[in-house]
């Protein structure tokens, strides 16, 4: 992530960390810090995650790729950028979106670019989401999910997709904010 003058100026001094929790899709610990105006913050709580990435994909005739998933915190099925977590394995953020792509939906190829970094809530949150455009994917190979998911692979005209950004229908902000990235700056109606 790119930093600017004066990102850790006013950083708080962590004093003591303890886990309180440590699964492989849920780590949460309680930090006591010290800010710089000397007052103490006895319990402050992080949720630790892996990177994040998801991937704004157009394959050769211009068509947008979406997944449809259920979401259970939600409790809905929606549209959404097809995504994932970096794994140990893969060398970089961009390595990890080409995996997930293929794996999500057997499209793969074209050309990338990183698209957006964000911090979904660096309150609370560790992490960080690479966001990639990939231009002209094609099918290349089947789908290859794990167990635990059940995605079903959509494609879209970029008005159909921005119709349904603008409707509510694709509630996830951490692909919601590169959508409207991509309506704003590359995408003219």
């Amino acid at each position: 992530m790119k930093h600017f003058e004066g990102d850790d100026d006013r950083k708080w001094q962590v004093l003591s960390s303890e886990y309180l929790i440590k699964r492989p899709w849920l780590t949460a610990r309680r930090d006591c810090c010290k800010l710089p105006n000397g007052n103490i913050c006895p319990e402050y709580y992080v949720l630790e995650y892996p990177t994040w990435i998801n991937i704004v994909a157009l394959d050769k005739n211009g068509k947008m790729i979406l997944v449809r998933q259920y979401r259970h915190a939600l409790g809905v099925t929606r549209y959404e950028l097809c995504a994932g977590v970096m794994d140990p394995t893969d060398a970089t953020p961009l390595e990890a979106a080409q995996r997930e792509l293929l794996e999500e939906t057997g499209y793969g190829g074209g050309t990338w670019e990183e698209f957006t970094v964000l911090g979904q809530n660096p309150g609370s949150m560790n992490n960080l989401t690479y966001s990639f455009l990939a231009r002209g994917v094609e099918p290349i190979s089947s789908q290859h999910l794990e167990a635990t998911e059940d995605i079903s692979v959509h494609l879209f005209e970029p008005e159909e997709v921005k119709e349904l950004l603008s409707n509510g229908h694709i509630v996830q902000a951490l692909h919601a904010a590169p959508l409207w990235k991509f309506f704003c700056t590359i995408k003219k109606d």
